[in-house]
């Protein structure tokens, strides 16, 4: 069995060099794929003219999902009202290319030891950002992080938006059993709350208990990438939010999974990272599954044969 784990390569500076040559796009360079018309840009999403550039026709999108660098990440380079600045600036962008009737979706995280930073001041900027709020949504992980002297964090937070009246379809899953229980006498009977209907499986709530957080021995599992969102997650969003030819939007591409995500549901997805290597691992995660039918490299890697060669 192949194993080829890589470390964290947005801090693994001399891999990072080894792995440069074979990034098929720099800074201000875009690739389109010939078939689908998938776009993967190295760009900036506070850059309007680059979003601009990659967003082409304009207004044609009716969904974007941005997941935004956060936390200890960009607490080391801004305070958490600095980041809520720069963050309207890449909704702005985002509206600028989103159709009248759209949705938006922001992963964002609540720093527990920081005021919950900086989830309340993105809440606060959201406000008069032309966009309705719609739900905050909590995705369980089955592991989490922390301390004996705290609860254990275990969530992530999704913030939903709209603009218009966009399509929304609401999507079923399997009855978890966290949502089981007994709920009353009936006929006599005292009966689970799930036992009077006849369906198996439940619309889906804001909170998400039924979805895997991504672990290396995942087939989706994407080597090197700290902040992989589970495919299902994604491909629930895109389902519910947007219509089967319609395009999506992600300017924070990390491991490709909206893209992925996309190409599966039958959407085309414009998508932007400002680091070369994940722009490449966006790239080659497509062609994979093309290739493969696998949705990543489980204990792989996207660069295990150049790594290889440079081994041998």
């Amino acid at each position: 069995m192949e194993n080829h784990p890589l470390p964290r390569l947005d801090q693994a500076t001399a891999l990072r060099r080894q792995l440069a040559p074979w990034c098929r796009i720099g800074p201000g360079e875009i690739w389109e794929d010939p078939s689908s018309g998938h776009r993967v840009g190295c760009l900036r999403a506070d850059s309007a003219a680059e979003v601009q550039e990659l967003c082409r026709p304009a207004g044609a999108a009716t969904l974007a999902i941005h997941d935004p660098p956060y936390n200890f990440i960009a607490f080391q380079r801004r305070g958490a009202a600095d980041y809520a600045g720069w963050l309207r600036t890449v909704v702005d962008n985002t509206a600028a290319e989103l159709a009248a009737e759209a949705s938006l979706y922001l992963w964002i995280g609540a720093d527990q030891n920081n005021g919950f930073a900086p989830l309340p001041e993105i809440m606060m900027m959201m406000r008069d950002s032309g966009f309705r709020s719609r739900s905050l949504i909590t995705m369980r992980n089955q592991r989490g992080y922390g301390t004996q002297r705290n609860w254990m964090s275990v969530r992530q937070e999704l913030l939903y938006y709209t603009r218009g009246n966009p399509v929304f379809q609401p999507q079923y899953t399997d009855i978890p059993k966290k949502v089981k229980g007994y709920y009353k006498q009936v006929a006599g009977e005292v009966r689970e709350n799930t036992a009077r209907g006849r369906a198996e499986t439940i619309r889906a709530g804001n909170v998400w208990v039924d979805i895997q957080q991504v672990f290396y021995r995942m087939e989706e599992n994407v080597n090197g990438c700290f902040a992989q969102k589970p495919l299902r997650s994604i491909r629930r969003i895109i389902e519910a939010s947007s219509r089967s030819g319609e395009t999506v939007l992600d300017f924070f591409a990390h491991a490709g999974t909206t893209l992925l995500a996309a190409e599966i549901g039958g959407r085309r997805c414009l998508t932007m990272d400002i680091d070369p290597l994940f722009c490449e691992i966006t790239i080659r995660r497509l062609e994979h599954f093309r290739r493969t039918g696998r949705t990543g490299w489980q204990n792989s890697n996207p660069f295990a044969v150049e790594l290889g060669q440079i081994a041998g």
